[in-house]
């Protein structure tokens, strides 16, 4: 299939990659910098612009990679000239009828990117929407070309999808940040002390649900070993409420 990325950020360049291994066609790279465009044309071997008047005019699917505040603008300048060609995005948090065009979808695929870290994207679960049937069938068809597990999932019920990405992911990943600068503060403790306990944490995960996994002095609600981690934050305030709001949040989850 032939397609046309728009942007060139983490996950532009992952699914660039994704679709070049399997064998698709990616006949051009659309950034604001040049830089960006460059380097991912040259990893998928195609020609790239940072102007969008030069953006192709024709190819099986526009896929828009771009940043949400930019979405609205970049999706109606290309859509002058392209009528009749089928453009989706790649966010989550994004209604589909944000584009303008008449085919127009979503194609989500749920992970956390970075441009230098390689990621397997046979195990992440892809979310597609069309507009219209035809296009929903070939979003199905480009998503199983790189994913084993493909979704149909509409705008409105995506948002929470998205919502539940952040808790377990961004979220999640602070906290491992607010752990690292406990460690390097008091005694420059080194953060990779943690990862087993990060690693058989995720680990539980595949055999139980989270709230079957949940340990710690919350779920006991053992106030003895919380009052004195809630003095050792007395100089953090911040973090200190973090640590009661999560705290409050897990003992009322098992209740």
């Amino acid at each position: 299939m032939r397609v046309v990325l728009i942007g060139a950020g983490n996950l532009a360049t992952n699914l660039g990659k994704a679709l070049f291994r399997a064998g698709h066609e990616v006949v051009q790279v659309y950034s604001r910098t040049e830089v960006s465009a460059s380097a991912l044309a040259a990893v998928l071997k195609c020609g790239y612009t940072t102007d969008v008047a030069a953006v192709e005019k024709e190819a099986d699917v526009f896929i828009l990679s771009v940043k949400d505040s930019a979405l609205p603008s970049v999706a109606h300048s290309l859509a002058e000239g392209r009528e009749g060609q089928l453009f989706v995005h790649t966010a989550g948090s994004m209604p589909m009828d944000v584009l303008p065009t008449a085919r127009r979808g979503v194609f989500y695929p749920m992970q956390t990117f970075s441009k230098n870290k390689e990621v397997d994207f046979s195990v992440i679960p892809c979310f597609i929407e069309a507009k219209e049937e035809g296009d929903s069938q070939f979003l199905k068809k480009l998503a199983l070309s790189i994913s084993d597990t493909v979704y149909e999932l509409d705008s409105e019920h995506r948002k929470y999808l998205h919502l539940a990405a952040v808790f377990c992911c961004n979220f999640a990943n602070h906290c491992f940040a607010l752990g690292a600068k406990l460690l390097e503060t008091h005694g420059g403790i080194p953060f990779s002390v943690m990862l087993p306990l990060i690693e058989e944490t995720a680990k539980k995960l595949y055999k139980m649900s989270p709230r079957e996994a949940q340990t710690g002095p919350a779920v006991r609600w053992d106030e003895n070993v919380m009052d004195k981690h809630l003095q050792l934050l007395s100089e953090t305030p911040d973090i200190q409420r973090i640590y009661q709001l999560l705290s409050q949040s897990i003992h009322d989850d098992q209740l």
